[in-house]
Order: structure tokens, then C-alpha cells, then sequence
């Protein structure tokens, strides 16, 4: 029994060596297209790519690091995978933790800042004052565009973070009054239950997205 809602998000394993975030290792057990033939799976798994290469590539727009689509190309992939892990039952959610979620935007969005101030030091000092901006609220405009751009990270971790946990909870609370139902609405909390689990698949998926995209629009106003 769960000493509480949240109880849910951090599911005890050994006493000695906790196997919780095992499950954001999943990924590196794919296996690889070493057959002559692809199968279906390695021909899904290829449109994918090409697909989010072409998305990253329009937003990077410039010529010289289209290499990096392959960065954000696994951002995403490995974070749509935690996503869906955490779908199944008894795997722990590692991305409805803010100790994942930080750990993927704090480091790149610094290392974005750190490249930008040191090559581009014109283009950040001007990005901070939009243009055809009064004189007299320049000030004010520079701080609140450095406070947006320090917020940043954040809000990409706690968005992701926000998402994840809603639909698992709601899943959640509607699983713990399924005991105290009869028979004809327990049909109708199960449908509800599987609608929801297929909207959260596509959650899964949008949220990756959308963290891979704003960290890909993140590096090009660096650039």
C-alpha cells in the first residue's frame, strides 16, 4: 500500500543498490541494424531519424552545424524512450524527476551560453535589447530578457517534469477507486483508463519533441 500519492514515483527495489534508474538505460539494449535486410522495425526507426534530422535541420539554419542534429536527434530519442518506459508497470518514471530533467537542459543550455558569450559576445549583448525598443525602457527590457533567458533550463525541466507526473497521477487515482466500483462502471473506468493511456503515449512523444525542439532553437539564436 502506498504511504502516499507521490509514493508511486519512487518504488523501492534493493535495500543495498537501488535498480530505480536502471530503466533510463533501456535504450542502449536496442538492438542494432546489423541485418542485411532491415526489418520493419529498422525501417520505422530510420524514418524517425531522417524525419527529426530534417525538423532540427530547418532550425538550425546555419550550413556549418547541421552535425548537430544528431545531438538533438538523441536528446530526443532518449527522452521519448524514458517516456514511454515509465508507462509500464512497476518501472520506475526517471523523467518525472527534475534530477533527470536538469540533468539534460542545465548542462546544454550553459554550454550554449558559454560558446555564445565567447564567439558571439556582439550578437548576446544585442539579443538582450529587442529592436525598435524605447531608450527609456531599455533597462528594464535587459533585465527582463536576462531573467527569461536564466529561467530557461528550468522551465524546460519543469515542464517535462509537470507533464509526466499529471497523466501518471491521474492514471493513478483513478486505478486506486476501481476497487470500490460495480461491475458496469468498472467497464467504464477501464475504457477511460486505456483512452488516457493512449494519450499519454502521445504526451510521450510531444514532450520530447518539444524539449528537443526548444533546445535546438536555445543553440541557434547562439549562433
Amino acid at each position: 500500500m502506498m504511504t502516499n500519492l507521490f509514493s508511486s514515483f519512487d518504488p523501492s527495489s534493493f535495500p543495498l543498490l537501488s535498480m530505480n534508474w536502471m530503466s533510463t538505460m533501456m535504450m542502449f539494449l536496442l538492438p542494432s541494424t546489423f541485418w542485411l535486410i532491415p526489418s520493419r522495425w529498422n525501417y520505422m526507426w530510420i524514418y524517425l531519424m531522417s524525419t527529426m534530422h530534417n525538423e532540427f535541420k530547418i532550425l538550425i539554419k546555419s550550413p556549418n552545424n547541421k552535425g548537430m542534429t544528431l545531438m538533438f536527434t538523441s536528446l530526443f530519442i532518449f527522452i521519448m524512450i524514458n517516456n514511454f518506459m515509465g508507462l509500464f508497470p512497476y518501472i520506475f518514471t526517471s523523467s518525472s524527476h527534475l534530477t533527470f530533467t536538469l540533468s539534460l537542459s542545465l548542462p546544454m543550455w550553459v554550454s550554449f551560453m558559454i560558446f555564445g558569450w565567447i564567439n558571439n559576445t556582439k550578437h548576446m549583448l544585442a539579443h538582450l535589447v529587442p529592436q525598435g525598443a524605447p531608450s527609456a525602457l531599455l533597462p528594464f527590457l535587459v533585465i527582463i530578457e536576462t531573467t527569461s533567458n536564466i529561467i530557461r533550463p528550468g522551465t524546460l525541466a519543469i515542464r517535462l517534469t509537470a507533464n509526466m507526473i499529471a497523466g501518471h497521477l491521474l492514471l493513478t487515482l483513478m486505478g486506486n477507486s476501481g476497487s470500490s466500483l460495480n461491475t458496469p462502471m468498472l467497464s467504464v473506468l477501464i475504457s477511460a483508463q486505456i483512452l488516457l493511456l493512449i494519450l499519454e503515449s502521445a504526451v510521450a512523444v510531444i514532450q520530447a519533441y518539444v524539449f528537443s525542439i526548444l533546445m535546438t532553437l536555445y543553440s541557434s539564436e547562439v549562433n
